[in-house]
């Protein structure tokens, strides 16, 4: 029997695992993807273990749906940073190491506010940009928000544009100048999903960066909720990127596998 954890972060959620002790195989991608699967096993957008460092706090294992290992989520990292609190490795600071590097994160109550890596590039496409924020973002306005195709056009996007590694993909709506609705496609999931961490802050970098707003502490609408996104501008480069939100345990349990 494995004793889990599921948290969500803004409606975007994940199977946790404690695996200081080896309890799992980060090889065993069957196990990963039945785990996250919503009719099958617990269900979720997200695999992550939590395991040990020699140099920080923990380090994060973060893995898509599909059971592969993936690159850095910022809902997730949000989450593992509530999920180390309870199990009492941190008091209300963190420093732990992910797939893109080390993290900082604070946490009062239940939000949690994480560093996300320095933003130096930015592509400009015709009508989108690109930019990695930890994970690789498309990013593109799209007026009729509430009733666009995400799925079929995310999809498309995500595959036909960036090959075979693909990239998530993002859908764009301006509220004001420090508020933006986004709707994302997320690889590894393939299929939309309620928030994307990473996500946000690559919509909040890209407006910037078009110049569609001069605010540099801008608050993006998701499907499941509100997250903030903060920044400092140097040199042309984003520095102190911070990603703020709720973290939530929904609930624990053991499961056969």
């Amino acid at each position: 029997m494995l004793t889990f954890y599921k948290y969500q972060g803004t409606g975007n959620d994940f199977v946790m695992v404690d695996n200081r002790q080896l309890v799992i195989s980060k090889d065993n991608q069957s196990l990963i993807n039945s785990l996250c699967d919503r009719r099958f096993g617990v269900g979720g957008d997200g695999f992550i273990l939590l395991e040990n460092s020699t140099t920080t706090d923990f380090k994060m294992v973060y893995f898509n749906a599909d059971g592969n290992e993936s690159t850095m989520c910022g809902n997730g990292g949000r989450c593992i940073v509530a999920f180390a609190k309870f199990l009492k490795i941190i008091g209300d600071s963190a420093t732990f190491e992910a797939i893109d590097g080390l993290h900082t994160a604070t946490i009062s109550g239940d939000v949690v506010s994480l560093q996300m890596q320095d933003v130096t590039t930015i592509e400009e496409k015709k009508g989108s940009v690109f930019l990695d924020t930890g994970s690789p973002h498309h990013v593109q306005f799209e007026e009729h928000i509430a009733d666009f195709d995400i799925k079929t056009i995310g999809k498309n996007i995500r595959n036909e544009v960036y090959g075979t590694e693909g990239s998530n993909v993002n859908f764009v709506k301006k509220i004001n100048d420090a508020m933006y609705r986004l709707r994302t496609y997320e690889r590894g999931v393939e299929d939309e999903t309620l928030a994307c961490g990473t996500g946000a802050t690559a919509v909040a970098i890209a407006m910037n960066y078009l110049r569609d707003t001069t605010a540099s502490d801008i608050k993006i609408n998701v499907e499941g909720g509100d997250l903030q996104v903060s920044f400092d501008i140097k040199d042309g480069s984003y520095t102190n990127v911070f990603l703020t939100g709720k973290a939530v345990q929904v609930f624990k349990g053991e499961i056969a596998c």
